[in-house]
């Protein structure tokens, strides 16, 4: 086996090609993919050909980043939208109990 590529998870693969995951796991059930299974995850091999190992990584971080990133933005959001709540409720002296929030 050629060592010039890499076995990639369905996600990364698709966030790499730019396609969705139903479309590649169709194409894995179709045989039109080199993949292989372990432990009941699929795992396809792609050579880089325009892609070194290091920008592929840093692609696949980058999308990681992103994703993480919108998920703090919402929780920001939520937190403000708490602290209003508070805020109000300060003028009419009562306080909600504060909830629990892990950091």
């Amino acid at each position: 086996m050629n060592q010039d590529g890499i076995w990639l998870s369905i996600l990364d693969y698709a966030n790499v090609k730019k396609t969705s995951i139903s479309t590649i796991r169709r194409s894995i059930k179709a045989g039109h993919i080199k993949h292989k299974e372990e432990n009941g995850k699929y795992f396809i091999w792609t050579k880089e050909i325009a892609v070194e190992k290091v920008e592929l990584s840093l692609k696949l971080e980058n999308e990681f980043l992103k994703r993480r990133n919108r998920e703090l933005e919402e929780e920001i959001n939520d937190l403000k939208m708490l602290l209003q709540v508070y805020e109000s409720s300060i003028h009419q002296d009562q306080l909600p109990p504060l909830p629990e929030i892990e950091l």
